[in-house]
């Protein structure tokens, strides 16, 4: 079974370098725009893991956090936090919020992927 990865992120760069990180891994990788759109199509890709941004317009990672862990559908995926921020006071909120993980970029590809392995259960 390949292992899915929901990439939301409003910077186009990231996401494609997301992407590509995820899919040399051997992942499957849908990406958002921004926290609405990846929040409207989460129960959709059903996925294994969530990556979010935290700053994005209409929704902010916090608020796709809560999304998330507030609905029916896979309230326990591990969501990962990916941002420029890294104050110890957002990643409390974070944690609060719900969020397994804190990443801040920039993100090395290997890292990355070795934490997604690690918060799926993932092998390889």
């Amino acid at each position: 079974m390949t292992l899915r990865v929901l990439a939301i992120d409003d910077s186009r760069t990231i996401r494609n370098l997301l992407r590509r990180a995820m899919e040399e891994a051997g992942f499957a990788c849908t990406t958002a725009e921004d926290g609405a759109a990846g929040v409207a199509c989460f129960a959709k890709v059903d996925p294994d893991v969530v990556i979010t941004d935290i700053n994005m317009p209409r929704l902010d990672g916090f608020g796709v956090i809560d999304a998330i862990r507030n609905q029916s559908h896979n309230p326990t995926v591990p969501i990962l936090v990916l941002t420029t921020e890294s104050a110890d006071a957002l990643k409390a909120r974070a944690r609060q919020a719900g969020a397994t993980g804190w990443i801040v970029k920039p993100f090395e590809d290997a890292a990355i992927v070795s934490v997604v392995r690690k918060v799926t259960g993932a092998r390889g």
